[in-house]
């Protein structure tokens, strides 16, 4: 079998380097690899003193990681960032048009383009939603849209993001520690910045704000220090300058939301919330929960506080739901969509069931409602036993998987122990939805850092790099 091939970022085939990484490259030629070394090691401690770490949920020791840095960036050049970026943009507000849609008119579903059943009966509609206005029609305020790369103009959409989409204090803790480390490339390089991220996050989410508050209060609500991205939660509310809450910090009272200071109770406008549907309000999801606001729900559907994310939006990132996109596109914007979806099997489907059983050894699989990497099947790097066990996984419920083809994601040069070598990435923009769409150049790129890997997220081993942008 011919050895697959893969588009490096920085490089041709013909061995000479791409014109945005020229400068760049000439750089690394003459920094000592024992230079590069200490920087990195230094990169590891300013992460560590800052408490940049994740859990990784079910392991037994319950041990913080930390996200492993690589000091080598993805660049981009101008022209090629606004080509994304439009079709990044496009594609939000098809997926804002879309909510907005399954809990009013429901258009879509009388055109015939997805089956009231895809939508009525996932397990992430919310009824409690039928009917709701929310300002500017705006769910998914923070999304982040997963690309992959094949080929110099050849980008897909992975999956979209539109729940609590996590790594944006990656992005910019990468920014921040790339900058203190080399300043001479950004003296010699002009890169695009990230840092007012922040601000714009904030600006966002104060256009949500209920339409008769003009100066409205916002808090960042947390599960707590055991989440697993709980120091991106304090980093956002610290650099907004806003609260960071727990459920206990607030209270709902005659359907207004309410946070416990040392001056007495304070009403709350916004909440970007970082807990799931299931736990924001015992009294209208899971009655167990000790994460939520009893009478949240109500205080949000009466117009008197906005959630960023709305709740509901899980509809739209459920990976069943995903290859809806491009028809959305089509049908909310009357367009043809900038970035393709990559090929899907949907297992709910006979023919595609059987395609996928027959070729499991060459294909992903994929729960529908499954995030950060878990429960997935990566079959070219599969033993025949761990194949065997998902194929009895997807007989039990074909319908809770879907199936991709193995993409040839591009590779970027990346320092690992013996030097610099090309490793698998992805791109993960963070998309800001108010008045308009907007996002900061870049994004996160995450990182496949074992030689041959496709895997590229850190609770599989992955770790991430700073992604520039070039101006012209």
């Amino acid at each position: 079998m011919p050895k697959k091939t893969y588009f490096n970022e920085m490089q041709a085939d013909s061995g000479a380097i791409r014109e945005i990484y020229q400068q760049y490259s000439r750089w690394l030629a003459e920094v000592p690899q024992g230079t590069l070394e200490r920087k990195s090691a230094e990169a590891e401690l300013l992460f560590r003193r800052l408490g940049i770490t994740f859990a990784v949920y079910g392991e037994a020791d319950g041990a913080e990681r930390l996200i492993p840095f690589d000091i080598v960036p993805r660049i981009f050049g101008a022209a090629e960032w606004r080509r994304l970026e439009q079709g990044i943009k496009q594609r939000v507000r098809a997926l804002n048009a879309f909510l907005h849609d399954i809990y009013h008119d429901q258009e879509i579903i009388k055109a015939g383009i997805i089956s009231a059943h895809q939508v009525m009966d996932n397990a992430l509609y919310r009824p409690e939603m039928r009917g709701v206005d929310l300002p500017n029609q705006v769910y998914a305020h923070i999304a982040g849209i997963d690309l992959v790369r094949v080929a110099e103009n050849d980008f897909y959409v992975l999956e979209d993001n539109l729940r609590t989409p996590s790594g944006v204090s990656y992005m910019l803790e990468n920014r921040k520690t790339m900058m203190r480390l080399f300043p001479e490339l950004f003296a010699n390089h002009t890169v695009e910045p990230v840092e007012h991220y922040p601000q714009m996050l904030l600006d966002t989410l104060r256009e949500a704000a209920p339409s008769h508050v003009s100066d409205p209060v916002i808090v960042v609500m947390t599960p707590g220090a055991f989440n697993s991205a709980y120091f991106e939660h304090a980093f956002l509310a610290s650099q907004m300058g806003v609260e960071l809450v727990e459920g206990q910090d607030l209270f709902v009272q005659q359907n207004k939301v309410f946070m416990h200071t040392t001056d007495g109770p304070q009403q709350v406008h916004v909440i970007y919330r970082r807990v799931d549907d299931d736990f924001l309000d015992p009294l209208a999801f899971r009655p167990d929960s000790a994460l939520g606001v009893p009478g949240l729900l109500a205080a949000y559907c009466s117009g008197n506080v906005i959630l960023a994310n709305g709740v509901g939006t899980g509809v739209a990132d459920d990976k069943s739901t995903y290859l809806y996109v491009p028809e959305m596109i089509r049908f909310y914007l009357g367009e043809a969509p900038l970035l393709s979806n990559v090929p899907t099997w949907r297992l709910s489907e006979k023919d595609d069931l059987k395609y996928v059983l027959e070729n499991l050894p060459e294909l992903v699989v994929k729960e529908v409602q499954g995030s950060g990497g878990y429960g997935m099947l990566v079959g070219p790097t599969s033993s025949k036993a761990e194949i065997e066990a998902y194929r009895q996984r997807i007989l039990s419920e074909p319908a809770n998987f879907i199936a991709q083809p193995t993409l040839a994601l591009s590779t970027c040069p990346t320092m690992v122990e013996s030097g610099v070598a090309p490793r698998h990435v992805d791109l993960r923009p963070f998309v800001l939805s108010g008045k308009e769409v907007r996002l900061v150049p870049g994004g996160l790129t995450r990182v496949a850092l074992a030689e041959g890997s496709l895997v590229v997220n850190s609770s599989q081993g992955g770790g991430t790099k700073d992604t520039w942008v070039l101006e012209d």
